[in-house]
């Protein structure tokens, strides 16, 4: 195996055991915090649980069976690759569901305090659904319809999924018949989308490097082989001396910051670096441009 397909084979599994953790944050948020306490989520959680409470439909049934149907929709315009790790991240989350429901059945946490098993329910769901989502895979429902949407459109993933499931906590009260709970769902739904937010762009986010050393090629070779980087050479001269200095300009990854830095203290200790945090990065070997087409 050349070292290409390795490092692309264990980025595989590193997402497939990522959506694995993701999926029992979610599991631990949706059915030890919010459905005891009779809590909404939303997307094809709230659905089940909304299933649950009106008929006693176990939530793992609902929840499986809802997701297979929309999984035939998504495979044409995600692609088999994102179906595949949804549909992984699918069975783990029924699958976790049955286990941890069946191992509390008889705990009921935070019985007194509604909100606070609302914040921590939505904090757990919301890191769980952020960190499916970085890896490509996601719970399903709602998520789905918000992959599509970032596909094509560069709109917070948060606010899509805010959007769409406002309609399903409002119809909560169907069920329960308590606008105080509906108002708890509304809090979750917040919440989820921030947590959303922060998890999927701390793992996504970029920064940009500028480095002036007399050893810029050989710091510019380096970069080049490991982490794999790209650098743009800047003809420049200094203010105060006169002399004609070399700028590399490098785009990485903030997960690759620590081995640029270390590499440059390696070649030249006394190389002026600056580094900044970067909003968006699109290219190759960062994100793809999510721009309309006219016609």
């Amino acid at each position: 195996m050349i070292k290409g397909d390795r490092k692309a084979f264990w980025k595989e599994i590193r997402d497939y055991v990522f959506i694995a953790v993701a999926m029992l944050f979610y599991c631990i948020g949706w059915t030890i915090f919010l459905l005891p306490n009779n809590i909404t989520t939303g997307g094809v959680a709230g659905v089940a649980s909304i299933i649950y409470w009106a008929s006693g439909v176990p939530v793992n049934v609902s929840y499986f069976l809802i997701n297979a149907v929309l999984m035939v929709f998504a495979f044409r315009l995600l692609g088999l690759k994102f179906c595949i790790k949804t549909s992984y991240a699918i069975t783990i989350l029924t699958i976790l569901i049955s286990v941890v429901t069946s191992l509390t059945k008889d705990l009921h946490l935070l019985a007194d305090e509604p909100f606070m098993a609302a914040v921590l329910g939505s904090v757990f769901c919301g890191t769980g659904v952020g960190l499916g989502l970085a890896s490509n895979g996601s719970t399903g429902g709602t998520d789905i319809i918000a992959a599509i949407i970032n596909k094509y459109r560069d709109i917070s993933l948060g606010r899509v999924i805010l959007i769409c499931d406002v309609v399903i906590v409002t119809c909560s009260y169907l069920v329960l018949h308590d606008w105080e709970k509906v108002i708890y769902g509304y809090v979750v739904l917040y919440i989820v989308a921030f947590c959303i937010d922060q998890v999927v762009n701390s793992m996504r986010r970029s920064v940009q490097f500028f480095i002036i050393s007399s050893k810029h090629e050989e710091i510019g070779h380096r970069i080049n082989r490991d982490p794999r980087r790209g650098c743009t050479v800047i003809n420049a001269t200094g203010f105060y001396s006169g002399k004609e200095v070399k700028i590399l300009f490098v785009l990485a990854k903030r997960s690759e910051s620590d081995k640029i830095f270390q590499l440059i203290d390696e070649i030249d200790p006394a190389a002026f670096v600056s580094q900044s945090a970067v909003i968006g990065v699109y290219g190759e070997g960062f994100d793809h441009l999510k721009v309309k087409h006219k016609k």
